[in-house]
């Protein structure tokens, strides 16, 4: 029960380590192709391991953004935090299934909106005791 504690109360740093790794994975895809372009194999331009990067920061992300909605003692936060995050599963659940044709640009925004937000709340939403930010939130 202390490891889910000293995690919980991590979760912004996790969150904006997570996200950081999100987004230069994102932005290292494309240099993977260029660089893999010529070595293609039956159409697999990249190795497998790296298309299930995004939904292992994906879910990564999931438990960050819910321990730091929890604790944040903004409301607003909360549903920033969530709404960052759902864009970020839409979009990558629109790329492995590929029902809309988004530009790949589309997938910093809420990475980089989840960054700025695990910053923001680590900076001015935390509370001083575990209690004080209970109060703030109505569940």
């Amino acid at each position: 029960m202390m490891k889910v504690v000293n995690l919980t109360s991590k979760s912004d740093f996790i969150g904006v380590m997570a996200s950081s790794l999100c987004f230069v994975h994102c932005i290292a895809t494309p240099l993977l192709f260029v660089a893999q372009a010529g070595s293609a194999v039956a159409g697999e331009v990249h190795p497998w391991w790296w298309g299930t990067l995004d939904l292992t920061f994906l879910l990564i992300s999931f438990f960050a953004v819910y321990w730091s909605a929890r604790k944040t003692s903004k409301k607003w936060v909360r549903y920033a935090f969530w709404g960052l995050w759902g864009a970020l599963a839409l979009i990558i659940i629109n790329e492995k299934l590929e029902l809309w044709r988004l530009a790949e640009e589309v997938i910093y925004l809420p990475t980089i909106g989840l960054i700025f937000l695990h910053f923001y709340n680590r900076r001015y939403c935390q509370c001083e005791d575990e209690h004080c930010c209970a109060d703030h939130i109505t569940h």
